[in-house]
């Protein structure tokens, strides 16, 4: 039963941290993406 409890630790946590950061993430590259198109509209205005 131990055994279990070690893999569990040593498998469990790094997917679910892995998996938190990878939303964060996504969260910031839509914004990064949304921020970008608008600077390229800007930038189409300009000239």
């Amino acid at each position: 039963m131990e055994e279990i409890y070690t893999h569990i630790a040593n498998l469990g946590f790094p997917i679910v941290i892995s998996i938190y950061l990878l939303v964060r993430i996504e969260g910031k590259l839509n914004m990064l993406t949304e921020s970008i198109n608008e600077l390229s509209k800007a930038i189409a205005g300009i000239k």
